[in-house]
């Protein structure tokens, strides 16, 4: 959600139980003005709030003027003080496989599992049991890379796409209709297209190159994993992902107000085929 329009997002995703104090909102609102001043950023979005056993990660991203360019990342402990995060690696991502269970609300905490590395001596071959240690701070970015990569969704039209390249936002979008609003096919993958890639041409005839550049939310797998629901008398459109439990996207039809917030444990929902 955008830094912006921070009261009035937080009250339209509200209806999911995601809210927050009167002293963290007006904190939000001060230090997310600073950040977007002091690191030069075109837009800056409320991401949204991990939940840990001692403290909660509160969660910022920076976007440049192109929208689709790697986000930066930042996290607050007290919604004043923010760090910026390292960009994620693969390496992070299979590091950080391993690690099960809530967060600690720790930054310099450190997990420990053992894996198995083959190790030679001479001739012979065996494996040895060695204990990795994984700093929580990796883990965060693995899990905020993940997140992103999944569920970050945005309305169809929001953004366009130049002939020359960047990633623009859209200035003249009002907001998707209230019928288009009800389908997954008007919604995207905030990030760079995937599964379009691998469409063949006549797929591709329809789509509107400068507006359909992503990939859409009805081809998600598994089938199945979002939910969308009209509220306040179809004044308000609300999509949850079912595979990471935590994450609502909201729009109001007929409006440039859109959005979407976290707020959960970092968990994935490694049930979920099983349960559809």
């Amino acid at each position: 959600m955008d830094a912006e329009s921070l009261l009035l997002s937080l009250e339209l995703a509200s209806g999911s139980g995601q809210g927050l104090s009167p002293d963290r909102r007006a904190s939000l609102l001060t230090s997310l003005l600073l950040v977007k001043r002091d690191y030069r950023y075109d837009r800056v979005l409320f991401w949204g709030r991990i939940l840990g056993i001692v403290a909660d990660y509160y969660i910022a991203q920076g976007l440049t003027e192109d929208q689709l360019a790697p986000r930066k990342t930042l996290y607050s402990l007290n919604c004043t003080d923010w760090s910026l995060l390292p960009p994620a690696t693969e390496e992070m991502v299979v590091q950080t496989a391993m690690v099960k269970g809530r967060f600690m609300g720790d930054p310099s905490h450190e997990y420990e599992h053992t894996e198995l590395q083959k190790v030679n001596e001479g001739d012979k071959v065996f494996e040895e049991e060695v204990v990795v240690q994984v700093k929580e701070e990796t883990r965060l970015v693995s899990i905020i890379d993940q997140i992103d990569k999944a569920v970050a969704i945005i309305p169809r039209g929001a953004l366009f796409k130049t002939p020359f390249g960047p990633t623009n936002v859209n200035r003249t979008f009002e907001g998707l209709s209230l019928s288009e609003a009800k389908k997954l096919s008007s919604y995207f993958h905030f990030r760079e297209a995937v599964d379009l890639k691998n469409k063949t041409l006549l797929e591709k005839a329809d789509l509107d190159p400068s507006l359909d550049f992503m990939d859409s939310l009805e081809h998600d797998i598994p089938k199945g994993s979002w939910s969308i629901q009209m509220e306040r008398g179809n004044a308000l459109v609300v999509l949850r992902s079912l595979l990471w439990p935590g994450l609502t996207f909201y729009h109001a039809p007929r409006t440039k107000n859109y959005g979407y917030i976290y707020v959960g444990t970092g968990e994935k929902n490694l049930d979920l085929p099983f349960m559809l």
